[in-house]
């Protein structure tokens, strides 16, 4: 297989994308500074070319098999070396994209990797989530929350519906347990005004376990308490 066709045949055979070769383009280096950047930072436990394809760069995108991309405003919290707001802003140039991080090395790599292929109309955040949903800056701004491998269902959700306005939609990335998981989150929904739409399966190339996307809408307004301060929903999860 030559380099990239893991990718550009999965987001063909997934979501019906054809990748130009512009994109191609953008997502080697990507994928190259990753690996330069990580032999420094650690941002990555990932470091096969293959599966920085898969796991990293065709993850991101099956998000499109939950929402159909407009001009949204999407936030992507906990977004590590970038996934999965910046594969999908690179497919999606009309997106406005924030990318919520707490780590200052992933936030400094973000930044290097947005200012380097020109990307317009995203903001890279040093910050904790938990402030942001109390900042009317943020609260009720996004339509679509983002969040791969961040925190249990519970937790995640008191982090990512408060960013919502009512309509607004959640789009967690999890692995093999999600439909465990999704209903143990069942009165943190119930308290913060979610409702699961559905559970998509992701079936990767070359990654045996199955993965899904939790689709969660927002059907009535979060509590203004909500989320609690920072560390706390996570100690005490609703």
């Amino acid at each position: 297989m030559n380099e990239l066709d893991l990718l550009q045949d999965g987001a063909r055979s997934l979501l019906s994308i054809h990748l130009s070769a512009s994109q191609l383009e953008a997502f080697r280096w990507y994928r190259d500074e990753l690996l330069a950047w990580n032999e420094r930072y650690n941002l990555t436990a990932i470091t096969d070319p293959f599966l920085i394809e898969s796991k990293h760069f065709l993850d991101s995108l099956t998000c499109l098999l939950a929402f159909k991309p407009a001009d949204e405003r999407l936030i992507d919290v906990g977004t590590g070396a970038g996934f999965p707001g910046l594969p999908l802003k690179l497919v999606c140039p009309q997106i406005q994209l924030t990318l919520v991080e707490a780590t200052e090395k992933k936030v400094q790599f973000c930044r290097h990797v947005v200012a380097a292929l020109g990307l317009e109309n995203v903001d890279v955040l040093h910050a904790r989530v938990e402030e942001l949903g109390q900042d009317d800056h943020y609260r009720g701004r996004f339509q679509i929350a983002l969040a791969r491998a961040v925190a249990p269902m519970p937790v995640l959700l008191e982090y990512l519906l408060p960013l919502l306005p009512m309509g607004g939609r959640v789009v967690a990335q999890k692995g093999e347990m999600a439909p465990v998981e999704t209903q143990s989150a069942a009165q943190a929904l119930k308290i913060l005004g979610g409702r699961v739409s559905k559970l998509v399966p992701v079936d990767l190339p070359r990654v045996a376990e199955r993965r899904y996307l939790v689709v969660v809408d927002k059907i009535s307004e979060t509590p203004q308490k909500y989320p609690r301060r920072a560390g706390i929903p996570a100690k005490r999860p609703l």
